[in-house]
């Protein structure tokens, strides 16, 4: 669905094992977001998106798989923190729902490879803003690839996480 076109009568509702309660057929990732409320019961909210840039960073063979995107932005830092890449699963595959919840104990925000990011956060403007930064993030990192930049320091993103 197109979240800008998004209103509350096309949202499914399921519970934390992702049984279809009310609403329309939960598409077949509910267990995703499912699995990332179970992991991190203080949020309440979980997108997940196709986004261009960020899929396309998903894709590329040379990241760190701890840590998919470097720290260019104070921004990115703050709102995004550690992005983690999740090995490919399939749409829909429900092998990928232990590995996707044990993720998110740890961080709030991961990208599946070759296929997109998956962002919680206490509730949805926050979440939405994530993962805008992390899709601008991506776009950046696309920009600069195969490029020598200038990452924050260390340092700098201590005193980012303290803020």
């Amino acid at each position: 669905a197109s979240l800008g076109q998004l209103s509350t009568d096309q949202l499914s509702l399921v519970d934390l094992r992702a049984h279809h309660l009310d609403g329309p057929r939960p598409s077949k990732e509910a267990f995703l977001h499912a699995a990332v409320y179970r992991a991190r019961p203080q949020d309440s909210a979980v997108v997940h998106t196709h986004s261009t840039h960020a899929a396309a960073v998903s894709c590329l063979a040379d990241v760190d798989p701890d840590d998919v995107l470097p720290p260019l932005t104070a921004y990115y830092v703050m709102r995004v923190g550690r992005l983690p890449l999740l090995p490919y699963h399939a749409p829909g595959d429900r092998s990928l729902e232990e590995l996707a919840e044990r993720t998110a104990r740890a961080s709030h925000a991961m990208l599946l490879a070759n296929h997109g990011p998956v962002v919680s956060a206490a509730d949805l403007a926050s979440a939405a803003d994530a993962v805008e930064e992390l899709e601008e993030t991506a776009r950046i990192h696309l920009l600069l690839h195969g490029r020598r930049t200038r990452p924050l320091t260390p340092e700098q993103v201590a005193a980012l996480r303290r803020t």
